[in-house]
Formats: C-alpha cells, structure tokens, sequence
C-alpha cells in the first residue's frame, strides 16, 4: 500500500516546526506581556458541547468521531434505511474533535467560574480540525493561537486586544490592516431593513463578499428569502468611504430610533476613538461594515485581520461574544477574545521572506567519527558542549571523511571537527567552518571556551 496523507493535513520538517515555534514564541512572550495565562482543553469534546455554538455551516464542518465498538448496535433500523444523516449522527457518535478554542474555553469557564479569578485572562496554542475543502492557505487540521479574557464588559478590553495584534504582527514584520465591525451593527441593519428574523442568514451571506462579490451576496440573501426591497436598502453597505468616522456618522442617521444599532455605533466609535488616541495608525485598523464572520456566538465586537503584502484571506479574527457561556447553566460571564492563524502566518511570511537566520534549527558542530579511542575522547568533548546548550553530534559510524563531509553540507550543519590522535596528543582541537571554508586547529581550552 502506498503512504499517503489525509486531505488537508500536512507533515512538517525541521525546518518548518522551527520557523513555526519561531512565530509561536513571539505570540506567547505578547500574550503573556498583556496579562494572559496559558490553558490547554482536550483535543475532542461532547458533541453536544460543539453543536449549535457555530451556525448551520459551522455544525456541517465538525468532525464527528464514531463511538467505540459497534457504532452500529444502537442504529434506529428505519433512519438508517432512509439514510436520513441528522438523526443518525446522534446515534452512532457523541463525541467530535474540537471546532475551535473558543467554545472549549467557554466551557471550562462554566465548569470552573467558582474558581477562577475574573476578569480571567487566557491564551491557547492548541490544534484544531474542520471539514472544509482544503485549498491555499485553508487546512482540515491547523493551529489556533486565542487569547481571551471573560468577566468584563470594559470596551477598553477590545482597545486592548488591538494593540495585542499589531504589537505582535509588527515583530513578526508582517504589517496587517484589522477590519472590524459590530455584531449589533449588523442587527440594527436587519432591522433597518426590515429582515430582522432573518440576521443569521444575512450575516452569513454577508460574510462571504470577499469570496463571491456583491452579485454573488445579492444572489445568496434572494436565495435565503430576503426580499430585493430589502437587498436595496442595504445596497449602501457595498459603497462606504474610507473614513471610518464618517462611515459611522451616516449610521447613526439611517439608525435614528433603533436602539440597538446605535449602541452598536458607540461602541464601535470608543474602540476606534481610543486606538487612534493611542498612536495606531487609521490606515491599520479599517471599520468593515460588511465584515460579518458567520458565527452565532459573537455579540459585539468583531475582528478581522489581513495581510497587506499577500492575498491570503484572514490571518486573524475574533470577537465578543457575551452569552457564550449560558448555553451550559452559568449566566452574566461576558467574553471577548481574538485568534492568530498559525499556519496562514507562516504562508505569508514564507511569500515575504521574513523569517530570520535564527528561526532555524541547526546543530552547530558535528564531530567527524575516526573510531577507536578518538571516539570516546569525541565524545567527552561533546558532552562539555552540551551542558554549555551548544548543539553537537558524533558522526554514528567511521566512514570515509568524504561521507561524513556530505552529511554535514546537507544537514546545513554549520562546522565539522576533526579530534584525530594528533589532536588529542596535543590537546588542540581542529574544526573546518563549512559555510566560510575556513579551518582553525586551537587548544581545547579555546575551543570550548570561545
């Protein structure tokens, strides 16, 4: 049988998993400058606990996992002849890979609230899995990177979480423009439009302008039962300024008397407001009225970040989401929290050439296998450089000098020392640099000494 990966999985080389502890390394020192604390939650929950927090699209894509044994022993014989998939899922799996880090957080807040100290602050580095098409920059499984904070309604929070970004893109050199939006926004525009009852299918058509273009959106919400009087309402939110502030302005006007959508403005006005006041620039952080992100959970707030160098859909998003944990018995626990896409990350740095020499992971001396006694003196030598955290092997066999030279060049192995008995007589050391062509015999001592 010939070896193969799953769809949308990858295998990572050396060099690869040191240019992504790289970017994970600059992520965690910044959450945990900001006030964050690590937590890890298992890789599969109760199903229960995932479905329903994500929306019909978000549901289709959770990986279920069939129970153990005779999955098919509980099997209602007339659903499985019908092959009807909803009722039977139930049936034949309970628990499923987890979706996201959100709603694993939001339930160990629920099972842990009486113990933790709020607002509580947490980061998570964790994989997660979905069943989606795979393509660029898009995974089955693939790294999230969340910091959240619950227990505080404070808009100084999402001032906050905005500097987390474009402090930690900054270091990473990648420069991004943050779109945001609010989740009340959106509903005063339902209701603006008179198609309140149907938020949810607004906002995930909306959600997929990019993708599809406005023609595609206009299709997509006549498709869902919304009326074209509706449709040319909103045909407005297609053609905004670039003024955020004035983008805002002309809400407030189409928003007279709706309660809910000028709460949203205000709340969206301080969190620019404030960000301004605090040195960002307005070109990094874009009020995006058709920014959506189709998921149920969030209230408030949302965010999205994008490159400004490549084309690779959002690299980042986020948002507030106050009634998140209600779905599981603990009410008045508000929450905000946003996501660093690990992988898209990595693509775009790659594209740009912005990893530097050190995110690499080398081994600094190998150490040229002539046998015998030399080896054992090799490897003494080896041991020193070791407990000074310097990187070096033993070549394992004693072959010829010209094989051992091509497993270094190879191996990007940066100098090879030669111990021979000459050496050893008089206590030097000789090493060849590989990348200068340079080769020194010094005193042990040097050696390990420099």
């Amino acid at each position: 049988m010939k070896p193969g990966l799953a769809k949308g999985t990858r295998d990572f080389t050396a060099l690869e998993v040191a240019r992504r502890r790289f970017i994970i390394t600059t992520l965690q020192k910044n959450f945990e400058l900001f006030g964050f604390q690590p937590l890890e939650t298992p890789s599969f929950e109760n199903l229960s606990t995932l479905t329903g927090k994500y929306g019909e699209e978000g549901d289709r894509l959770i990986f279920k996992i069939l129970n153990s044994g005779d999955y098919t022993s509980k099997v209602n014989q007339e659903d499985w002849e019908n092959k009807n998939h909803q009722k039977l899922t139930s049936q034949i799996s309970d628990k499923a890979l987890r979706y996201d880090l959100t709603v694993p957080f939001a339930r160990f807040v629920a099972m842990n609230h009486n113990q933790l100290t709020f607002p509580f602050k947490r980061y998570q580095i964790q994989p997660v899995w979905r069943a989606d098409r795979p393509q660029k920059g898009r995974f089955r499984e693939f790294y999230q990177c969340d910091a959240d904070v619950v227990g505080s309604e404070s808009l100084l929070q999402e001032v906050d979480l905005v500097q987390l970004y474009l402090k930690s893109f900054a270091e990473l050199g990648v420069s991004v423009t943050i779109h945001i939006n609010n989740r009340k926004i959106l509903s005063g525009l339902a209701d603006y439009a008179g198609i309140a009852d149907k938020l949810i299918d607004f906002t995930v058509a909306l959600d997929k302008l990019d993708k599809i273009g406005k023609d595609g959106v206009v299709k997509e919400l006549l498709e869902r039962g919304i009326a074209q009087e509706s449709i040319d309402k909103l045909d407005f939110l297609f053609t905004q300024s670039d003024d955020a502030l004035e983008n805002l302005l002309q809400l407030k006007e189409k928003f007279a008397g709706n309660e809910t959508g000028l709460k949203g403005v205000e709340e969206l006005e301080f969190v620019i407001t404030q960000s301004l006041n605090l040195g960002v620039d307005i070109q990094n952080l874009v009020f995006d009225i058709t920014l959506a992100r189709g998921l149920d959970y969030y209230t408030g707030a949302i965010f999205e970040v994008k490159a400004d160098e490549v084309q690779m859909g959002s690299i980042g998003g986020g948002g507030r989401y106050d009634n998140l944990t209600e779905v599981f018995g603990v009410k008045n626990i508000p929450g905000i929290g946003i996501s660093f896409g690990l992988d898209r990350i990595y693509l775009v740095m790659e594209e740009l050439g912005l990893f530097p020499e050190e995110a690499t992971s080398k081994v600094e001396f190998l150490f040229a296998n002539f046998g015998g006694d030399e080896t054992l003196e090799a490897l003494k030598i080896i041991k020193q450089l070791r407990e000074k955290e310097i990187s070096a092997e033993l070549y394992p066999e004693s072959a010829k000098i010209g094989k051992q030279f091509i497993y270094a060049e190879k191996k990007g192995i940066k100098n090879l020392v030669f111990l021979g008995e000459e050496e050893i007589k008089n206590g030097n050391v000789t090493y060849k640099d590989l990348e200068a062509g340079e080769q020194k015999t010094v005193t042990l001592e040097e050696f390990l000494n420099k």
